[in-house]
């Protein structure tokens, strides 16, 4: 994946070291040399992820994380303190300041790409919820605060994973400061647990030893009900390479032992706020959802998002220099369909083209009818290339297998597919969805059943 990572730093050669080793993972660099120079830049410039050191001239990191985590426009981009200073206390001050998370010097490189990668996903998956949700904003879905509400409670349910009768005694006393805690010694059952109550965050011991920590992590990020459940890894020193196996999974944070307390609330606080984050935007998703911007018949989003959603990728594509394609694809002779089997069955064979076309889109892609048989799929960070390839295999989708209209009777679809992309500055969100209706209308010319891309 790449991602725009921000290092800040008063030190030339220490900027130029973490530019080398991120760039060496294809990564885009940004640079500042102050905590001023820092906010700058994040006042014109997308970032993903902002490496932090602490101790600078002025403002130091920990005022400057302050900022940037109080700005409504910089409150969700992970900020990473990158520091020499290695003391407890030192740590609870960068996580109360906002910090997602701390790396000293000198820096790892495997654990640096680790956790710049996990972070930046998280902001990735983040980014396109905020997206939407402004999509329904703008279409007038009110703000009433619940927004501030949802983030402003700091006690949470916790969930703690230890079979070390002491350490689980005295690690559940810290939890239960502030949040509702509970203790489970076998993984088996704290799974169980997961899957039958809400919570929201789980902390694991890497020391069990009647069962696997990281098995346990990897089973909670594959079931969809705790698959964007916080993770907090326990680990013990010089264990590093189980460490570096929990973060490449998708845990979000980690403690080494021995736990100091004020850090481990710290990190818990930290987590249970993002994840309160992530919710309230996935609620107003389903809050969009449920104020007639989907289309009825197939579930699919319908013109009215599509078009205001649209608006917002093709502006923040062309300042950001990102690539952004629209897929169109129309069903082939489908009157023929209605006129045959009766409006009951073209119905059905619009559902079923929807689950299709669903089957083919990437979380980040938006899937949306735009009426009668013709459907759109956009697709950020996708070049023409790309979306050719996801239209030939909607294409081939649609027509390797009959849809079925009857317990014993199926009918066979085919589907003509046009691709537009961004191309130019002054593009707008009506020039790329006429280039990939004359591409469609290409294919069609063409025999139908197949993908054109950009056609004049």
């Amino acid at each position: 994946m790449t991602a725009r990572v921000l290092v800040v730093d008063d030190i030339l050669a220490n900027v130029k070291l973490l530019e080398a080793r991120l760039q060496a993972e294809y990564f885009e660099v940004l640079t500042a040399n102050s905590g001023q120079q820092a906010l700058d830049v994040l006042a014109r410039e997308r970032v993903d992820v902002i490496l932090l050191d602490v101790m600078m001239p002025g403002m130091d990191g920990f005022e400057t994380c302050r900022h940037i985590k109080s700005d409504n426009a910089t409150h969700h981009i992970p900020v990473v303190m990158v520091t020499a200073l290695d003391q407890p206390s030192d740590k609870v001050l960068g996580l109360e300041s906002g910090a997602d998370d701390f790396l000293t010097k000198p820096v790892d490189d495997i654990a640096l790409v680790t956790r710049v990668k996990n972070l930046a996903r998280l902001k990735m998956l983040n980014d396109e919820m905020m997206m939407r949700a402004s999509t329904g904003k703008q279409m007038g879905i009110p703000d009433d605060g619940s927004f501030a509400r949802a983030l402003s409670a700091r006690s949470g349910r916790v969930l703690l994973v230890d079979d070390h009768p002491r350490s689980a005694a005295r690690l559940l006393e810290v939890l239960s400061k502030g949040n509702d805690a509970f203790a489970e010694r076998d993984a088996h059952a704290a799974l169980l647990k997961l899957a039958e109550s809400n919570f929201d965050l789980l902390v694991v011991s890497l020391s069990l030893q009647g069962a696997d920590g990281l098995r346990l992590c990897s089973q909670v990020r594959s079931l969809e009900r705790t698959r964007h459940l916080p993770v907090i890894i326990l680990v013990e020193p010089g264990d590093e390479a189980r460490l570096l196996r929990g973060l490449d999974m998708g845990v979000n944070d980690y403690l080494m032992r021995p736990i100091d307390r004020h850090e481990l609330l710290a990190r818990v606080r930290t987590q249970i706020k993002r994840k309160r984050h992530s919710d309230f935007l996935r609620h107003r998703l389903a809050e969009s959802v449920e104020l007639s911007i989907t289309d009825a018949l197939t579930g699919l989003h319908n013109r009215r998002y599509m078009e205001g959603h649209l608006r917002t990728l093709v502006s923040e594509a062309i300042r950001t220099g990102r690539k952004l394609s629209m897929l169109v694809a129309d069903i082939d002779h489908f009157k023929n369909v209605n006129d045959t089997y009766g409006h009951d069955v073209g119905d059905a064979v619009l559902k079923e083209f929807a689950v299709r076309l669903k089957r083919n889109t990437r979380g980040i892609d938006l899937a949306c009818r735009l009426g009668g048989e013709e459907f759109v799929i956009i697709m950020p960070d996708t070049d023409v290339a790309r979306a050719y390839q996801v239209g030939e295999r909607l294409r081939a989708c649609v027509a390797s297998d009959n849809f079925p209209i009857s317990a014993d009777q199926s009918v066979r679809v085919t589907a003509s597919v046009g691709i537009g992309t961004l191309e130019r500055p002054d593009d707008t969100p009506e020039t790329i969805f006429k280039r990939a209706d004359n591409a469609l209308y290409t294919a069609k010319r063409r025999g139908r059943n197949r993908v054109v891309a950009d056609a004049a």
